[in-house]
This record gives C-alpha cells, structure tokens and sequence, in this order.
C-alpha cells in the first residue's frame, strides 16, 4: 500500500474515482504551496511544480492505494500528459500523485486555474458561470 494523492478525477465522486479498487480514504490533503494547478482542455487537472515563489497550496484527497492497483487500473487510465511523481503534503509527509509532465509544460489546452485551489472549486466556478 501506498499513500496518493489524488487531486482530479480519482478523487469522490470523480469518473476516475472507480479505478481505485476501494482504497481506504485518508482524508483531505493540501500540497506544500510549491504547485501551480492547470486545467487541460477542461478535461483533467494537472498538477506542475512552480518557480520559486509562485506556488500555491493546491486541495485534493489522500488514499492508501495497493500498488497492484495503482499498476494495473489507476496508471492505464491516465492522460499522456501526466506522470507519476513524489507530492509534498502541507503536513511535511509526501506521496505519490500524478503530475504533468515537463515535456507538456507548453501545451495549448493549459489554463492556469492555480488560484481556484482545487480542481472540484474551478469545476463548480464553471458550472455556477452564466
């Protein structure tokens, strides 16, 4: 077993929420403020770590994934565009999560939705937006 942090569709309610096999749910997590948060296509949110200075602490869950899991359900479904990674947690702890990849930093799908704080607050600004 090891800690993820999810901060997308794996998390509650989420259309990848299923693909976590029943992991147990640790609670609500909040990343070191050293991410930026963008949205891709308005698909997924990705993760990316910031420039000194510019980040900001991003809201997300924490769960206790069985890697055979995580290998064989979880990863296959993720986009090309993230990557598996370390995430440093506000309490001082980390875990894995995915996270965009350095080689897509320059896509054309990415807004920078860093100051929502979380992918489920910029989803609901969306959804609340006339």
């Amino acid at each position: 077993m090891v800690h993820m942090f999810l901060n997308g569709g794996g998390m509650k309610g989420g259309n990848l929420h299923h693909l976590i096999g029943g992991a147990p749910f640790l609670g609500a997590a909040t990343t070191l403020p050293i991410y930026r948060l963008h949205s891709v296509d308005d698909d997924h949110p990705a993760l990316q770590a910031a420039r000194p200075g510019d980040g900001a602490a991003i809201q997300g869950e924490l769960y206790d994934i069985d890697l055979a899991v995580l290998r064989t359900s979880l990863l296959p479904a993720e986009p090309a565009d993230l990557e598996l990674g370390v995430v440093g947690l506000a309490d001082g702890t980390e875990a894995l999560g995915m996270r965009l990849r350095d080689a897509c930093a320059d896509l054309p799908g990415l807004t920078d939705i860093t100051a929502f704080g979380s992918w489920r607050a910029y989803r609901a600004a969306k959804t609340e937006a006339p």
